[in-house]
């Protein structure tokens, strides 16, 4: 017969070990997790829809070239017309509305293009192309156009969809929504994934809701910082981010320069010079006037703004937007083709040049097809990691049900030496990135409401600590647990 050890009388009067205090870290965690988990569930089915229209526009580069070959390209013939005609012959097959602008054939056998403004059933802010063989003279169609890219219907109506579902400026806050989250989401997953033990990571060998677990946490932590680059580039077109983003550029003088179209004047900052277009014969001509800006070495692609009036010059500006960058822009006298303004990329500001190939990077323009190839691919496995999250919560449920949302509580058990600068932080973040701002400031409302009327119940039923703060913490930690990799003899909880 055995007998359990005797205790001592010191040992019997000796005060409990103290609870180890928990670092910050492990109070931060559950907060991460919490916001990842309701993130990701509502700002899913907005970035599901951008990831998918971004992953059609990316492609659609490549689509327009085959959709429209024969508007683009033609048989590469011995000399160019002067530009002169090119316009000429565009005019008498399509003479309503005004010349906005003039791209000359930007290599061989490609086409010329002459734009048109104030033509009946375009879009006011789109212009009518009109294709011309730069060898013969032979007018090969005209589509409409839209923005500085050039974009064409197919591509112009993926655009749009991308950007506002055709929704107008209403729609625009999806997108402005699904670019506020996406980086809170992409930065939360990569920290709580590095944050697992390196074991836990592992996919192989594993199945059920770890193996989902690793496959979403993997290719996360590969894609998020090209999803971070995609959510901070999205922004600085967007409708309210973009303006402060702009405002603040301004205020540090970093705005993108721009000749100025008047005769003699210093160069201007930010926006497109010239007007909204007129006669393409003002003056010299667009032959001397396209001398002029070649010997200021603008080489190819350019375009040839017409003046707006008879106090404007003619603006030549590159709009290469692939690598290396040419946006040198030069003004041109219309009287005696003497180029009055130029400005330089090399010039540009810093966040000037940062801007423009940050937009460049993201619509697909800087590298070609590659960049396009790397959007698709980036596109791609934003969706399968949604897909992956909601399975992971259906998992969670054990494969019958949605699983139980993270607890509430977290946040609490934040020391207020992290929890202050975080909450500052935060505020800061959200004024500058209002959709971001306000609907978590609205989580953060409807949470707090939630969680004060069922802790009201519980005391009402007697309750009391069941629903209480503190366990509501310990359900976090235990989420948090399951979520940092389901240690062996863990106990998962629906």
């Amino acid at each position: 017969m055995t007998t359990a050890p005797s205790t001592s009388a010191d040992e019997a009067t000796r005060p409990p070990t103290p609870a180890r205090q928990r670092s910050g870290w492990s109070t931060l965690r559950p907060l991460i997790l919490r916001l990842h988990f309701y993130a990701g569930v509502v700002v899913a089915p907005f970035l599901l829809v951008a990831a998918l229209t971004g992953l059609l526009y990316a492609a659609s580069f490549q689509a327009e070239k085959i959709v429209y070959d024969h508007e683009l390209t033609v048989p590469v013939g011995d000399r160019e017309l002067p530009l002169s005609e090119q316009v000429a012959a565009a005019r008498k097959a399509h003479p309503e509305g005004t010349v906005s602008a003039i791209r000359p054939s930007p290599e061989a056998g490609a086409t010329t293009r002459v734009m048109l403004s104030g033509v009946a059933d375009v879009d006011p802010n789109h212009t009518l192309a009109v294709f011309v063989d730069p060898y013969t003279g032979e007018v090969r169609g005209a589509l409409e156009q839209y923005g500085s890219s050039g974009a064409l219907p197919l591509r112009t109506w993926i655009d749009e969809f991308h950007r506002d579902l055709h929704l107008g400026e209403t729609g625009r806050l999806y997108s402005e929504f699904a670019a506020s989250w996406l980086w809170v989401i992409a930065g939360g997953g990569l920290v709580l994934w590095f944050s697992r033990r390196r074991a836990l990571r592992k996919i192989r060998g594993t199945s059920g809701r770890r193996r989902t677990l690793g496959l979403h946490g993997g290719i996360g932590a590969w894609a998020a910082v090209g999803f971070v680059f995609l959510s901070a580039t999205g922004l600085t077109w967007s409708t309210y981010t973009g303006a402060n983003i702009a405002d603040l550029r301004a205020s540090l003088g970093q705005e993108t320069p721009a000749v100025s179209a008047a005769a003699g004047g210093e160069h201007a900052e930010h926006g497109t010079a010239g007007g909204a277009g007129g006669d393409a014969a003002h003056g010299v001509g667009l032959d001397r006037v396209l001398a002029a800006a070649r010997a200021e070495r603008l080489d190819n692609p350019v375009e040839i703004v017409p003046p707006a009036d008879a106090a404007s010059a003619y603006v030549v500006k590159q709009i290469q937007r692939s690598w290396p960058e040419k946006q040198d822009a030069v003004a041109v006298e219309p009287a005696t083709g003497q180029v009055t303004d130029v400005v330089r990329w090399a010039d540009y500001p810093v966040l000037a040049k940062l801007s423009r190939w940050g937009i460049d990077l993201h619509t697909g323009s800087l590298f070609g097809l590659p960049n396009q190839i790397a959007l698709m691919l980036l596109a791609a496995s934003l969706v399968l990691l949604i897909l992956w999250g909601y399975r992971m919560w259906w998992q969670r449920g054990r494969g019958s049900s949605f699983g139980r949302p993270i607890p509430r509580g977290a946040w609490q058990q934040v020391p207020p030496y992290i929890l202050v600068p975080l909450l500052a932080v935060i505020a800061v973040l959200g004024y500058f990135v209002p959709l971001l701002g306000i609907p978590l400031a609205a989580f953060l409302a409807v949470d707090i409401v939630l969680g004060e009327i069922a802790h009201r119940r519980g005391r009402k039923n007697g309750g009391g600590g069941g629903t209480g703060e503190v366990g509501e913490a310990g359900g976090a930690e235990e989420a948090g647990g399951a979520e940092g990799g389901e240690p062996a003899g863990a106990v998962r909880t629906p």
